[in-house]
C-alpha cells in the first residue's frame, strides 16, 4: 500500500466495522455508507476510498492514473427539457440557442483531430431539428474522415428522446446509431434518481428505470458506458446512497459501467441557489471516497476537473479517483453555468498535476485500454490528507 494511506483505521475508531469490509474487499451495505457520509474524520474516508482503488487495481498498477486526448463536442444547446439547475440551455436565454450543421460539426471535429485528439465526446440539447437522421450522418462523416477517432455520445436521455421522436425502441436507435459509428456512451442526465429530488428541479426527463435500462440495452450490445450523480440540488446523503446502489445493481446485471463520475451543479443562471445548499470540498471528496468503496463492480472512478477544479481533483485521486478525465479540447455545459475551470489542459500539464499529486500518468483511450505510460516519477508527498486539503481550502 501507498504512503498516502496513512495508517490503518483503529478497533476501537467509530468506522471499525466498515473499514474492516473494506480491508477484506467485501461488500458494504446501504447503512454503511450512510455511516460513512456521516462521519466528520475526513481523512479517514479518504484512506478507505484509496485502499479500495488499490484493491481494485490490476497488479502492478496500483498507482497509476489515466487521462486521455479528447475534444468535446456539443451541436446544440436548444432543448425542449427545463431543468432547473441547468444553464447550458436555460429559457431566460433562447436567443443564444444555437444548432450546428453537419458541416460546422465536421469543422469542429477537424480541429481536434489537427490537434491530435483521440476521443469525441459529444453531447447537446433535446432539439427536434436534430433527429436520429442528423445524427446518424454526423456520425457517419466524422468516422469517415477521421476514422481513428473515439465517437463516446449520446446520454441516455438524448436516446429516450431520439426513440420518441421516432417512434421506435431504445435497442433500435442504439443500434442505429452503432451501426453508424457510435463507440461508447457517457453517463450524463443521471443527475440524482430519487423522484423528490427530480420533482424540484423540474427534472421530467428519464427517471431511474428508463436511464437503467438504456444502460443496460447497451451493455447488450456490446456497448461501454459510463454514469454519473450530480449534487448541490436539494440531495440527502441517503438520496445519494440510493443513486450509487441502483448503479451498482444494474452493473451487477449488465456489467458494462466502466467509470462513475460524481458532479457537483454551478448554479449561475439558475433560481436555485437559495433553496440548496453547495457542496463543500469535503462533500465532493466524500462522494469520489465513498463510490470507489460502494461501487465496488466499477472499474473507475473519475476526479472530473473540469467540474471539481484542478486542485480539488488532484486532491481526489488520494480519495480513490484514479482519472482525471483528458486534455478536454472545448467543454460548454459546466461554464455555461460558472465554472471557471481553463477550458483545456495540454497533455504536458495533465501529466505534471498527475505525478505532483504522487501517481503515475497513463494515457488510455475511451475504453482504458493502455496507450502510453508517463516517463514521469511520481512526487513523494510530505503532507497529510488534512493539510492538503487546509491547504485548498485558504488558496
Amino acid at each position: 500500500m501507498s504512503a498516502v494511506i496513512e495508517k490503518e483505521i483503529s478497533a476501537n475508531h467509530p468506522l471499525a466495522d466498515v473499514a474492516q469490509k473494506v480491508y477484506n474487499g467485501q461488500r458494504i451495505s446501504r447503512d454503511d455508507a450512510i455511516k460513512l457520509y456521516q462521519s466528520d474524520d475526513l481523512a479517514a474516508v479518504g484512506a478507505l476510498g484509496e485502499y479500495a482503488r488499490r484493491l481494485k487495481a490490476e497488479p502492478g498498477q496500483e498507482n497509476y492514473v489515466y487521462y486521455i486526448h479528447n475534444m468535446h463536442l456539443n451541436p446544440t444547446n436548444f432543448c425542449v427539457e427545463t431543468c432547473r439547475f441547468c444553464s447550458y440551455a436555460n429559457p431566460d436565454e433562447r436567443g443564444k440557442a444555437y444548432t450546428w450543421g453537419v458541416d460546422r460539426v465536421l469543422e469542429e471535429a477537424g480541429k481536434g483531430a489537427a490537434l491530435g485528439i483521440k476521443e469525441i465526446h459529444m453531447v447537446g440539447g433535446l432539439n427536434p431539428a436534430c433527429d436520429l437522421a442528423y445524427y446518424e450522418e454526423v456520425l457517419q462523416q466524422i468516422k469517415s474522415q477521421f476514422p481513428h477517432i473515439h465517437i463516446k455520445a449520446f446520454t441516455a436521455v438524448e436516446i429516450e428522446y431520439l426513440a420518441n421522436l421516432d417512434g421506435i425502441s431504445y435497442e433500435e436507435v442504439l443500434q442505429r446509431l452503432i451501426d453508424c459509428g457510435l463507440g461508447s456512451m457517457p453517463g450524463g442526465g443521471a443527475e440524482i434518481f430519487d423522484d423528490a429530488v427530480r420533482e424540484r428541479m423540474a427534472v421530467k426527463k428519464t427517471p431511474a428505470p428508463v436511464y437503467l435500462d438504456i444502460h443496460g440495452i447497451a451493455h447488450k450490445l456490446g456497448i461501454k458506458t459510463n454514469a454519473t450523480m450530480l449534487t448541490g440540488i436539494s440531495e440527502t446523503v441517503e438520496n445519494k446512497v440510493d443513486h450509487m446502489l441502483l448503479l451498482r445493481g444494474q452493473q451487477d446485471i449488465s456489467g458494462g459501467f466502466q467509470c462513475f463520475i460524481p458532479l457537483k451543479c454551478y448554479y449561475d443562471g439558475t433560481n436555485i441557489q437559495n433553496e440548496v445548499t453547495e457542496p463543500t470540498s469535503a462533500d465532493l471528496l466524500k462522494d469520489v471516497a465513498i463510490s470507489r468503496i460502494l461501487l465496488d463492480n466499477f472499474p473507475h472512478i473519475k476526479a472530473y476537473w473540469i467540474q471539481l477544479g484542478v486542485q480539488l481533483a488532484q486532491l481526489a485521486l488520494s480519495f480513490g479517483a484514479d482519472d482525471l478525465d483528458g486534455t478536454i479540447l472545448e467543454e460548454k455545459i459546466t461554464h455555461a453555468a460558472g465554472a471557471k475551470t481553463p477550458l483545456q489542459l495540454a497533455e504536458e500539464k495533465m501529466e505534471q498535476l498527475i505525478a505532483s499529486s504522487g501517481y503515475k500518468p497513463v494515457v488510455r483511450d475511451t475504453v482504458y485500454n493502455i496507450r502510453q505510460i508517463s516517463p514521469l516519477e511520481p512526487a513523494a508527498l510530505n503532507q497529510s490528507f488534512a493539510e492538503r486539503l487546509a491547504a485548498l481550502s485558504h488558496s
